[in-house]
């Protein structure tokens, strides 16, 4: 029953996420002119459906997801591209919105649908630069370990789409942004690296930023990041003065869901935050030696409480084996909590799918780690060849939703009993 209460959890914190009730309550202005609907990320295609639905007036549009998002819409195209690498069929939408944009008057409004996803599902390679490139860019991003700010900072050097460039390009237009945030502390800028959001930080905060992470970049982005070519725009241009943004869903607003839940059925909810990052195997011992303490000393929580926390972690890749960070996270506890009794946990990334894999992430309890053992895997090597999804497939403990249609990030509830 209690694995079930935490899959219910996770459930809440996903429906207060759900478009079709956040669109409507933030609904732009209507224009004297025509009405153009953009947008990408993993919850865009359920965003254009929700707005076509609340919207009172005419309205045209294309909006792209990852393959196996889409939404059946009557007046906005929704096409498919690939994540968390991006392809060719990624390359071509991002050149058909920004043709969409072109030619707009000032009496015309954008509404721009992002969420998290974006980054690599409209990739436009900036001059000098091809996809092949722009591809190899996101896979050191992904194997970095950097948080996602970082790596937003970093893409948008390298992109013609990225860092309010989007937005510049629909100029005179106006642009109303309704963000489905999945970045920790919500900054609308970081969201698919702010396609209509200039982002803070120039071009020698992303070469530190490269440095300090140490980027195996291709030779033409490298030599791209060198110079000065394809800088972003300033937040202050004038461009930007009469459009407007509104996150609409965030992990902020999906944790007290699910705590609200948890108190329903008797049980106190602490939020420790909606916005942690690090690395998830250090994030994990962090959980697990504050679970250990309620357990064993009945503090700083009473028992029976469930500890909840959203935010982004990162992982870097030292293996070769298969699995995304709540899976990483999942492991990590496990072997923490090996035989602490009356301790259960779900890790799962709100979007349903963690990283690559079909598992939204696993379930953890005390004999995770023995129950490997048994099974012929040897948790902390697994941990090392980041393969936890092969780990927690051998035990039954896969955490499996398929796609939610929404994406405000990692989620992660603890119950100590």
């Amino acid at each position: 029953m209690d694995r079930i209460l935490l899959e219910n959890l996770f459930h809440a914190a996903v429906a207060q996420a759900q478009p079709a009730l956040a669109v409507e309550r933030h609904l732009p202005e209507p224009p004297k002119g025509r009405t153009v609907v953009i947008g990408a990320g993993k919850a865009s295609a359920q965003m254009a459906r929700a707005f076509e639905q609340a919207w009172p007036g005419e309205l045209s549009g294309l909006v792209v997801t990852r393959y196996g998002y889409a939404e059946r819409c009557e007046r906005i195209e929704i096409v498919e591209a690939a994540h968390p690498v991006p392809d060719a069929a990624g390359a071509e939408a991002a050149r058909r919105l920004l043709q969409l944009v072109s030619g707009l008057t000032e009496d015309d409004l954008v509404v721009a649908l992002i969420s998290g996803g974006g980054s690599s599902l409209l990739p436009a390679p900036a001059p000098g630069l091809d996809l092949e490139d722009e591809q190899e860019v996101n896979r050191a991003l992904l194997a970095s370990g950097a948080p996602i700010g970082v790596m937003n900072l970093i893409r948008n050097q390298f992109s013609l789409i990225k860092g309010g460039r989007l937005a510049a390009a629909c100029a005179p237009a106006r642009v109303a942004t309704l963000v489905v945030s999945d970045v920790p502390g919500d900054d609308p800028a970081l969201v698919a690296s702010g396609p209509t959001l200039p982002l803070a930080g120039g071009r020698a905060e992303a070469r530190r930023l490269a440095a300090l992470y140490r980027l195996d970049l291709p030779v033409a982005a490298a030599a791209l990041l060198a110079g000065e070519d394809n800088l972003p725009p300033d937040a202050a241009d004038p461009v930007f003065a009469r459009n407007s943004v509104a996150t609409i869903a965030s992990a902020a607003l999906s944790l007290e869901a699910a705590a609200g839940l948890a108190r329903r059925h008797g049980i106190e909810a602490a939020i420790l935050s909606d916005s942690i990052e690090g690395e998830a195997r250090d994030v994990a011992q962090v959980h697990a030696a504050m679970a250990r303490e309620i357990a064993a000393r009945n503090r700083p929580f009473g028992k029976p409480v469930v500890l909840l926390s959203g935010g982004e972690t990162t992982v870097t890749l030292r293996g070769k084996g298969r699995g995304g960070r709540n899976g990483e996270f999942a492991l990590a506890l496990a072997i923490a909590l090996d035989n602490v009794n009356n301790v259960l946990a779900l890790s799962g990334d709100s979007d349903g799918i963690d990283g690559s894999e079909n598992n939204a992430g696993a379930h953890v309890d005390g004999t995770s780690a023995r129950r490997m053992r048994e099974a012929g895997i040897d948790p902390q090597a697994a941990l090392a060849n980041n393969d936890a999804y092969t780990a927690f497939e051998a035990v039954g403990d896969l955490f499996v939703t398929g796609p939610t249609g929404t994406n405000v990030n990692d989620f992660r509830a603890i119950l100590i009993r």
